[in-house]
């Protein structure tokens, strides 16, 4: 199938009963199935249609996950026209305001949650004629219309028009624009990545040849709908398969939503679950406190399980070959006792997570194959519709990134473009239907992304000698050393937040200096454990120079002769380390909307902190700096 349309048709005819989308509005999720959306998608677009939308318009859409958001994309796409899918993430207004002006959208489709980010920012951008607002707000004005009066408008047009709704729906082609979805914009002005309805038709099919997703399978969609990595492998790859997927309750605030996750998971009961590092990491640190509550003795219990599960999986690929065969009663037993107990958490049906956005640490990986709900590693980008490898339930490597899809061409190159072998390191260029049309009214960046068909990702890996790819980092992001050698940070940086119970967050630097240096976040409850298991007060001296210490511990765990001594080269390890007293967050700008850390801003904001990384005061942990920082955290309401 070349085009979204087909494939969503081709998907009503098939499992038209089938529930397609779950949704939480009042005391329980309420089934809509493939038929009763379709019907919606239709009555929308062709609403869209009496409005004067044609092919080519681009529409904006800014709303929380929910069966609207799925019934407006398909709407704009029936109508021929390219959806913009904006991130509810988004709180500057200068941020809307520019991806509204530099896609020249027409109208944009906005949820109640969002309409206020739009209150006055619409009167400045000329080109904006209609807001649509999917619910109802106590102050309307001439450019506001409601979504269910664009559904009226629609039924009338069907009635009058149907013959031109369906000539409209029926011409569109797999070369024509489905979406254009913006980049981060975190180094310079967001870039507009253009998707064909054949990049995402051409994407999906690849994704379903890493696994089967059978008509049954059912997720809870935790990730923002906008991002690349759930609109495929989440929204349409479902769709392709009569699956169904569910929604956040969405709560008054974006607070309130998050905490409606643990209970919809449990009403959900998902079968897999997409997930970034930071979702693991959060995951993982619920489970770890949930268990820790239960005394000690179930403490040292859950580790010796975990124990006994690490030794027997090996990195997936080995899993119980050799001696590891005579652990497989353990296993089995720790599993009945506790893990199993731990999965109920989750539903009791989920069998496995697919984890993409950036590298997860091995032993997170670990971590989550020993409970019996293992996180499958992935790899792909926006430029690429997104998704390029996964490791999958038949065949995977923990610590890789799996291996590629179909019909997809992959090389390594040099900083020539020359390709190298199996085993070196170099750029991941690839090449297939899925890579992107280029990057909306920006020719220069299209042009040095996109060279003869392949594109450049701009991501450092290589392929090792059983086809998996290994994916070490973004080349923007490398540390580099005073002799010019260079490393990626993003796995250090994993397994320090992952392995640690006292570090939240943490960023390594090292331009051309002569050592490395972090910014550090500690996790201000586990700090709070520690003081009182050390009948300690944040507030005393002695209190803050025992956190400090601990916290250069647990980083010095990686050095010669210590627990995790063969993890990484030394010389990447941080010599200096600078306590901060704010957490990265997407409010301050730090983080990304998949949440990954914003390097260039970090160093921006934390520029005169780095530089004093690099005097000899710094070097001792328990510095006026730190002591300061540990204070203000652990203060703080």
């Amino acid at each position: 199938m070349q085009t979204i349309i087909e494939l969503f048709e081709s998907s009503v005819n098939k499992y038209g009963n089938n529930p397609l989308m779950l949704e939480k509005k009042g005391l329980k999720y309420e089934s809509t199935s493939y038929a009763e959306i379709r019907q919606a998608v239709v009555e929308f677009a062709a609403g869209l249609m009496s409005m004067g939308v044609i092919k080519g318009d681009r529409i904006a859409l800014l709303s929380e996950g929910r069966n609207d958001w799925v019934i407006s994309e398909l709407a704009v796409l029936y109508c021929g026209a390219i959806n913009i899918p904006l991130s509810v993430k988004l709180g500057d207004a200068s941020e809307i305001k520019f991806r509204l002006t530099h896609s020249g959208s027409r109208m944009i489709i906005i949820s109640g949650g969002q309409a206020h980010k739009l209150k006055k920012l619409k009167f400045e951008i000329p080109g904006l004629e209609k807001v649509i607002l999917l619910d109802k707000q106590e102050e309307m004005d001439e450019t506001d219309v409601l979504y269910e009066n664009v559904r009226e408008l629609g039924k009338k047009f069907l009635l009058e028009q149907q013959e031109i709704f369906d000539q409209t729906w029926k011409s569109i082609k797999g070369d024509d624009f489905a979406n254009i979805c913006y980049t981060s914009g975190t180094t310079a002005d967001p870039k507009g990545i253009i998707l064909s309805h054949r990049n995402y038709t051409a994407n999906i099919e690849q994704a379903r040849s890493l696994m089967d997703v059978p008509e049954w399978y059912t997720t809870l969609l935790i990730l923002p709908w906008d991002h690349a990595f759930a609109h495929t492998a989440g929204i349409y790859t479902l769709i392709a398969s009569g699956a169904s997927m569910a929604s956040i309750q969405v709560g008054k605030t974006p607070i309130d939503t998050l905490k409606n996750i643990p209970q919809n998971i449990k009403e959900v009961k998902p079968v897999f679950l997409l997930s970034v590092p930071a979702l693991a990491k959060n995951f993982r640190k619920n489970i770890e406190s949930g268990v820790r509550q239960k005394g000690k003795i179930a403490k040292k219990l859950f580790d010796a399980g975990l124990s006994v599960a690490y030794a027997y999986n090996g990195i997936g690929w080995d899993k119980g070959k050799g001696t590891r065969v005579l652990l497989k009663p353990l296993v089995k037993l720790f599993d009945r006792i506790l893990f199993s107990k731990v999965r109920e958490n989750f539903g009791g049906r989920l069998k496995f997570f697919i984890g993409g956005g950036a590298l997860l640490d091995i032993e997170l990986q670990r971590f989550f194959y020993a409970l019996g709900i293992p996180m499958f590693q992935g790899y792909g980008l926006s430029e690429a519709s997104p998704i390029i490898s996964s490791n999958s339930e038949i065949k995977h490597k923990l610590g890789s990134s799996g291996y590629l899809v179909s019909d997809l061409e992959l090389k390594i190159c040099d900083e020539d473009k020359n390709e190298l072998p199996v085993g070196e390191k170099g750029e991941i260029v690839v090449k297939g239907e899925n890579v992107m049309k280029g990057y909306w009214n920006n020719k220069e960046a299209t042009e040095s992304t996109i060279v003869d068909g392949w594109l450049y990702t701009g991501d450092m890996g290589y392929m090792d000698s059983d086809g998996f790819l290994y994916v070490l980092g973004r080349f923007k992001s490398l540390l580099i050393s005073d002799d010019g050698e260079k490393y990626s940070p993003e796995g250090i940086e994993e397994a320090f937040t992952g392995q640690s119970q006292y570090i939240d967050q943490c960023m390594l630097y090292n331009n051309q200096n002569p050592y490395t240096v972090a910014l550090v976040v500690p996790n201000k409850e586990a700090l709070s454990r520690f003081l009182i298991e050390k009948s300690l007060k944040p507030e005393t001296k002695e209190g803050q120079e025992a956190m400090l210490k601990l916290i250069e511990l647990e980083l010095n765990e990686y050095r010669i002769g210590r627990k995790y001594e063969k993890m990484f080269p030394q010389r990447w390890l941080p010599a200096s380390i600078g306590i901060l007293d704010e957490a990265f967050t997407e409010s301050n700008n730090l983080l990304n909307s998949t949440l990954k850390i914003v390097r260039g801003k970090i160093i921006e904001k934390y520029k005169e902190r780095i530089n004093y990384l690099y005097t000899a005061e710094s070097k001792d942990i328990c510095n006026p700096e730190n002591i300061k920082a540990i204070n203000l955290l652990m203060s703080a309401g």
